[in-house]
This record gives C-alpha cells, structure tokens and sequence, in this order.
C-alpha cells in the first residue's frame, strides 16, 4: 500500500479502536519501524492530526484533551466540488497578490497550510493544483504595497490618506477614508470604506489607488449590516443602497435558457420557467454599468421586459456596436 493509503488506515485504526499500539500498527500497515515513525509525524506536523501517544495503555489516539482539535478527517480528492474551489482559488488569491515579495513572509505559513490540506504531501498537492484548472480572465493587478497596508490599516481600525483615480471621469482627488472591509469580485480586489471627504460609504478599486498612507487617527466604524445594506443590495460591484433599487426582469431564449437556469447572479434574484421553454430572471440593481455589461454578454439570447430605461440603454449599446462593423 502507498503512503495515501496508510494514511487513511491509520487514521481509521485510531478512530475505529481508539488507542492502538505501535506494533498493532505494524503488522496492520506492514512497514518498516521507521517507516510507521516517519508517517505518524508527517500526520501531525503537515497535516495537523492531533494523534499522541498515551503511556498508560501503551499505545497512539487522537487527543480528546480539553482545547484540543474535533474530528480530524484527512486531506485529499474527496473534497466536495464547493470545498475544492474554495481550497484553490484560495491559493491563487495568494499567490497572485505578491509579485514582488512584500508580503511572502506573510504569506507562506497559508500557503504552506493550503497546500497540506490539498494533498499528502508537496508533490500530490502539485499534481492536483495541475489536475484541476482555475480559470481567470480580465484580472487587474493590484500594486501589492497597497493591499498590505490597506489591510493593515484594516485590521488595526486607523484612517488612511489615498490618492484615488476615478476611471469614469479620469479625475484624480486625494481622500481620508476609515477602512471597513476588502471585497474580491471577479478577481479583482476593492476596499469598502467611509469616506471623511463626502460623509459616505464608498468602495475603491485597489488597483486605481495611485498612492496611500496610513495615518493615527482612529478609523470610524461602520456595522456590518449597514454595509451590507448600502453597498451589496444592488447588482454586482455597483451594489447601491436599498432605497435605490430597481428590478431588472430579463427573459432568455430556449437555448441560453438552459445555461443561464443554473447561475445565480445575484443572491435576492427571483426566477421562473415560462410555457414555452424560456426563463424569466429578475434581479435588483441601483446602476445599470455591471449588469448591462452581462446583459449583452447574452446577445440576441435575452431581451430586457418592464423597464424602458434599461431596455433603451441595451438597445443604444448594441447599435453603437453595429455601426462600428460596417
């Protein structure tokens, strides 16, 4: 047998018969002495199996001391689909923030502990990173400098100074924001923070910061739920407030039907099957920006229904496209 699989037997040895001892281990695994000492402590210290041995009855449990680790279940391919994701792009998080070894001393213990839990040791977990593919596209690159002392700034609860690009009107202004939270969405990273300048919550694009610094002054705090409420109601990045909001009702062909049924685009969306095979979605927005961008991703699959500003505004976007094919 493998190591994987002696692994597994000896975790469900300790578990089926509580305390076994090290020469009941042998003969069940059939090793060699060191081969047994060199697996029990590659299980405690990679992957965290709280195993010790007990004196009095001669023999190696899981530790059932007060403060000590629940059920310990082993690492590997069993992961559900939700688990294995999370694991992954986990790790592709961190290893995209640091290009430039800023925040590697920060970084490796997690990196070190990620890899642990995706195999039973360093080339497994290669392997595995190689089988299963985490797809990104469109991502922005954040200056890491930045993302380390915004999320120190965070965690610390102090005000920071940003010079700040404002993409949509290409100004550049200088603000005193009090850090709330750090957003990831579609793979690029924004700070939600309240804004001393406009006496607001805002949310800033990492990556449109141009300079920063932290200062003393204690930052304000602003309640999770509030937060929620103001910046995640709407569509996407653009979330907008409750009073704000807008539904978008859109109606998939056939075809696009069967794709778009099993998305969720939005965590309030309510949706139905109509008669004829199409699917009617409908979701909240405050600005349209995001949501039309996924709009005519579809194409002439979907059609907007019950709202003629948004209708119209699909509709401009599509002809401007048409005349630049000419």
């Amino acid at each position: 047998m493998d190591r994987t699989e002696r692994f597994y037997k000896i975790e469900l040895l300790l578990r089926s018969r509580g305390c076994v001892s090290f020469d009941a281990l042998l003969e069940e695994l059939g090793v060699s002495r060191a081969t047994l000492k060199r697996d029990l402590q590659y299980l405690r210290d990679r992957l965290s199996a709280p195993i010790v041995y007990d004196r009095f009855d001669n023999g190696y449990r899981f530790d059932a001391a007060p403060g000590a680790a629940g059920r310990h279940e082993l690492p590997g391919l069993w992961f559900s689909e939700k688990e294995i994701h999370a694991l992954l792009t986990m790790h592709q998080l961190m290893a995209g923030l640091d290009d430039d070894g800023v925040l590697a001393r920060h970084l490796q213990p997690m990196m070190d502990k990620l890899q642990g839990m995706l195999g039973a040791d360093e080339s497994e977990a290669r392997e595995l990173m190689r089988r299963v593919k985490v797809i990104v596209t469109a991502r922005r690159r954040s200056p890491s400098r930045y993302f380390e002392l915004l999320g120190s700034a965070l965690v610390q609860r102090r005000r920071v100074w940003l010079r700040y690009f404002k993409r949509s009107d290409r100004s550049t202004s200088e603000r005193e924001v009090s850090p709330q939270r750090l957003v990831n969405h579609r793979n690029t990273w924004y700070l939600d923070a309240w804004c001393h300048g406009s006496e607001g919550l805002r949310r800033f694009a990492l990556d449109a910061v141009q300079d920063a610094r932290a200062l003393d002054t204690r930052a304000r705090n602003v309640a999770i739920r509030d937060l929620e409420a103001e910046l995640d109601a709407g569509y996407g990045i653009y979330g907008g407030g409750d009073a704000k909001l807008k539904w978008a009702t859109l109606v998939f062909d056939a075809d696009a039907a069967q794709w778009v049924a099993g998305e969720e685009w939005h965590a309030r969306q309510k949706s139905r099957w109509l008669d004829d095979g199409r699917y009617e979605l409908q979701v909240p927005y405050s600005d349209p920006t995001e949501l039309t961008m996924d709009i005519l991703r579809h194409g002439d699959r979907v059609v907007v229904v019950g709202d003629r500003a948004l209708a119209l505004a699909i509709k401009a976007r599509l002809a401007k496209a048409l005349a630049q094919y000419r």
